[in-house]
């Protein structure tokens, strides 16, 4: 069973939300290819500007500015910003630097965080993903799925 099948799975009965920026919408992709997705995925947002984060997702311009559109602070911001935008129980957030540069907070390719927020938790994971392009985008969306299920009742065995 792929990581995409097995969270529509363990979240029956819950509704999921993405806002995706590195990724460009590849967590979403993956998750609507599972047949009987529409009743657990509720949407997302790809927020792949900064203009998007602040006016759809709600991040603020100071955590923008202060801290950078690849940071634990606007994982975080992302995550609950469509989180309370699509009503959803569930939310996760990705946000990243797939190549081919770093960024101007010394940030290198292959840095992403990914933010996950429900009722009881918000927690943001640092990742160094190493590889092309491609490569750090596939692994951003698997790590973002593996993390929907650690707090939804699920090891990987």
């Amino acid at each position: 069973m792929s990581r995409a099948s097995e969270v529509i799975k363990r979240l029956s009965g819950k509704t999921l939300a993405t806002a995706e920026s590195c990724t460009g919408g590849g967590i979403g992709a993956a998750l609507t290819a599972v047949p009987g997705s529409s009743a657990v995925y509720k949407g997302g947002v790809i927020s792949y500007t900064n203009e998007v984060k602040q006016s759809v997702l709600g991040v603020q311009r100071d955590t923008l500015e202060r801290y950078g559109a690849v940071s634990e602070q606007v994982a975080g911001q992302m995550a609950a910003g469509v989180r309370m935008l699509l009503d959803a129980d569930i939310a996760v957030s990705v946000t990243g630097l797939a190549g081919p540069t770093g960024d101007e907070y010394g940030n290198p390719v292959g840095t992403v965080f990914i933010g996950y927020e429900d009722a009881h938790a918000t927690v943001v994971r640092h990742f160094c993903f190493q590889g092309n392009r491609d490569a750090v985008r596939t692994q951003t969306i698997e790590a973002a799925l593996e993390l929907i299920l650690q707090y939804n009742g699920y090891t990987n065995p």
